[in-house]
């Protein structure tokens, strides 16, 4: 499975239902969103700053993260970005190849 972080910060109607909601619930309603798509959270935070939440998540693939995202932002309750994370495992790999590229200019 891939890992990914979400990271984003409510609108205005986004905190009204975290409030009347709270944040075991807005958790809990996250799990079993990824469930149904063979996912699952690693962990869900909230956090004070610039953001609102972190959530990092396993899903099997890009379509499912792609679903997950759609389905999650048309709400339109809050903003959340999308980051690929890679194990250093990924990293030697990466290293280890090849590319052919040039730089613009060169």
């Amino acid at each position: 499975m891939q890992k990914y972080l979400y990271y984003g910060s409510y609108t205005a109607e986004g905190y009204k239902g975290l409030m009347a909601e709270g944040g075991s619930k807005r958790a809990e309603a996250v799990r079993r969103a990824l469930e149904s798509i063979g996912g699952s959270v690693e962990s869900f935070y909230f956090a004070l700053g610039e953001n609102d939440f972190y959530v990092i998540i396993n899903l099997p693939d890009n379509v499912s993260v792609t679903a997950f995202s759609l389905a999650a932002n048309k709400s339109g309750t809050f903003i959340m970005k999308t980051v690929v994370l890679l194990t250093p495992e990924e990293i030697d790999q990466a290293i280890k190849k090849t590319v052919d590229y040039r730089a613009p200019g060169q």
